[in-house]
């Protein structure tokens, strides 16, 4: 089980010390005042994932400046391969790519349904609902995933429509509630992965870490699973309490939830903050097949060269 994260002082009195309630208030006013209101607002036209203008990157920073997120197009006859996917990360200073279990040659995952034994017992890797998660919320927290990319090559015949909230977003609606619920989900046990053994094999150790933590640099990090399955949570009322709250967060018809089925040429790029997945079918000659790059690195602006935290 790892350590916890130790916030060095001069992130004390920053939004996320539950002692630092002006601190808090201020920060919260903030986001929630440039919240994006729909889709729309996360979605950017792009002429070349190799290249991106000024105007597409200042769109696209925009973006994920209000919600951690953003909607990407690119023209449906241009598409994109891998390799544009690797420029495009390069744009937004994401380097250190992490080769989980399933991915390709490249570290690039080939999100598909697969038939065969392995892959196929990952929900990811099925036409199943996908519940709401983090991406690699088993990583231990010197792995932990901060960005993603997560591009449509083809959109399922009927289905696979997409869900987000910024975590942060989560985070506010949590702290307003009760703060006690933050409390619990930023103890360093708060939830745990069972470890992954398959036939005899451990594949990954039993990782236990907070819900909530804040990285070296002051961003908000978030690593959760919504699954009943291979979660445990710490034992505790508080906990408990805590957990059926995010749940009922995702319940609730939540003006900060958006819901959208990705089409071909259209991808993700986000801070790695919450989303689900309805189930889907696959046309019998065009299967469902979204690329799927997950980075150690949070999303940089190289246009000033800095990763200011509480603009």
């Amino acid at each position: 089980m790892s350590a916890p994260e130790t916030l060095p002082d001069a992130r004390l009195a920053g939004p996320f010390d539950l002692d630092s309630d002006a601190a808090y208030r201020a920060w919260r006013s903030r986001k929630l005042a440039a919240a994006p209101r729909s889709v729309g607002d996360l979605l950017v036209p792009v002429a070349d994932g190799l290249q991106l203008s000024a105007t597409e990157l200042n769109a696209m920073h925009a973006a994920l400046k209000r919600g951690n997120l953003v909607i990407y197009q690119l023209p449906e006859a241009r598409g994109a391969d891998t390799v544009t996917l690797r420029q495009l990360r390069r744009q937004f200073g994401l380097e250190r790519l992490d080769d989980n279990l399933c991915a390709d040659e490249d570290s690039i995952t080939s999100l598909t349904v697969v038939e065969k034994r392995g892959e196929g017992e990952y929900i990811p890797y099925t036409n199943k609902r996908l519940n709401w998660h983090t991406d690699g919320y088993y990583n231990p927290l010197d792995r932990q995933i901060r960005a993603v990319i997560l591009h449509c090559v083809q959109p399922a015949a009927r289905g696979g429509e997409s869900a987000f909230m910024d975590h942060e977003m989560a985070y506010i609606a949590l702290r307003d509630q009760d703060p006690a619920l933050i409390r619990a989900l930023m103890a360093p046990d708060a939830m745990t992965i069972p470890a992954n053994v398959r036939n005899g094999r451990q594949l990954r150790p039993e990782q236990g870490d907070p819900v909530f933590s804040v990285d070296p640099a002051g961003h908000l990090h978030m690593r959760y699973s919504a699954r009943t399955r291979n979660v445990v949570w710490k034992d505790d009322a508080a906990t408990r309490a805590a957990a059926q709250a995010l749940v009922n967060l995702f319940c609730q018809d939540s003006p900060y939830i958006f819901r959208h089925r990705l089409k071909s040429g259209q991808g993700v790029l986000t801070n790695n903050a919450l989303h689900c997945r309805t189930a889907f079918e696959d046309g019998a000659q065009q299967p469902r097949l979204l690329y799927r790059a997950r980075y150690y690195d949070r999303i940089v602006d190289l246009r000033k060269q800095t990763d200011a935290v509480f603009e």
